[in-house]
């Protein structure tokens, strides 16, 4: 190695210790550990650092790129920094090797039991993500209740083109849901082949288009559902939805189990409905006991139940809320997490 390789060498090492100083808002964390530095290099005195966002809109890269500056400013050798944001990351190779869709990353919304808030914390993240630039798609496959077009405000999907059944749009969301294709006072009563067989057309015979997310929300509980999607669709991971209550820890645990056992690495751990009310802590627990990341809270807010009731979640009703503020946070951190995997999803892979 030349004296101008190791010097440039050490330059990079120092601009990536500097950068460990600073912090990427709302994601509790800095530019280094959470895997948003893709690359650096030294081009004559100028440092062309690469950083990884969240989404294509995430509102804090002129307060990044000014602290990237900073930071670097004294390090012998460098009179320039320029810093370059993408928001592209990894793809998931096997969803197009096994389903033919151009979807970069599929990830699933689960929990142990109903009562979660499960279908809210899907559409409220799905949205997020595309109010951020991203492009989104939500798949309700909790076929036994389907709530998503409900919260979505929209009553009927458009019609078939050529074949394939068009998703719905809202708020920038492409979704699917089996309450488009059931009667609303019939209840749907499937097992086994039928159920496999419906979930698997959810994939193949609609026009899902080019997504970087496709978010499923799951049913509750650990049933034929989750087997059938397991075997159908290459997730690169589940999120696990509780509550703050410590009961709600055996529930978080039976839903994080049916994931391990479907060979699906688990995100993390989202507590919802916290507060005064439910109390708080049961979902860092779980995360705890898990072994895995967790994600946040979202605080119980009557504006979820309104928005949701009336087809307007609240990320979009109360934009400046708390409560969306959360939703927001925790969909960046999703999409960090599943962007920045360094080697192909394996059940073993950590996410922490």
């Amino acid at each position: 190695m030349s004296d101008l390789q190791r010097s440039s060498n050490s330059t990079i090492d120092a601009v990536r210790t500097a950068l460990q100083g600073v912090g990427a808002p709302e994601l509790a964390g800095n530019l280094v550990s959470l895997r948003m530095v893709q690359n650096i290099e030294i081009e004559n005195d100028i440092a062309h650092i690469h950083l990884l966002t969240p989404t294509p809109k995430y509102p804090f890269q002129d307060q990044i790129r000014a602290d990237c500056e900073q930071a670097v400013a004294d390090i012998n050798g460098i009179a320039r920094v320029d810093v370059h944001f993408d928001a592209e990351g990894r793809r998931d190779p096997r969803v197009a090797d096994k389903l033919g869709l151009s979807v970069k990353h599929i990830f699933a919304v689960a929990s142990g039991k109903g009562g979660v808030g499960k279908s809210t914390v899907s559409v409220n993240l799905a949205v997020s993500l595309a109010q951020d630039g991203a492009r989104v798609g939500l798949l309700d496959a909790d076929i036994y209740g389907p709530n998503i077009p409900m919260m979505m405000g929209v009553d009927q999907m458009p019609p078939v083109q050529q074949n394939k059944l068009t998703p719905a749009t809202a708020y920038g969301v492409k979704f699917m849901s089996m309450g488009f294709l059931m009667p609303k006072d019939k209840a749907l009563i499937w097992r086994g082949p039928m159920l496999h067989k419906a979930i698997q057309q959810m994939f193949t015979d609609v026009r899902w288009g080019d997504l970087d997310y496709l978010v499923i929300d799951l049913p509750p509980g650990t049933g034929d559902a989750q087997l059938s999607l397991a075997q159908t669709v290459p997730l690169a991971g589940g999120v696990i939805v509780t509550m703050p209550q410590e009961v709600s820890l055996s529930d978080a645990m039976r839903g994080a189990a049916a994931f391990v056992q479907l060979e699906v690495p688990i995100i993390g751990v989202i507590e919802n409905m916290s507060g005064e009310i439910f109390g708080s802590g049961g979902g860092e627990k779980a995360a705890k006991s898990l072994d895995v990341g967790f994600l946040g809270r979202v605080e119980l807010d009557p504006n979820v139940r309104i928005g949701g009731d009336n087809g307007q979640p609240v990320v979009m009703a109360h934009p400046g809320s708390n409560t969306a503020a959360s939703f927001r946070r925790l969909a960046w951190l999703i999409a960090l997490r599943l962007n920045t995997y360094v080697a192909d999803p394996r059940p073993q892979l950590k996410i922490v």
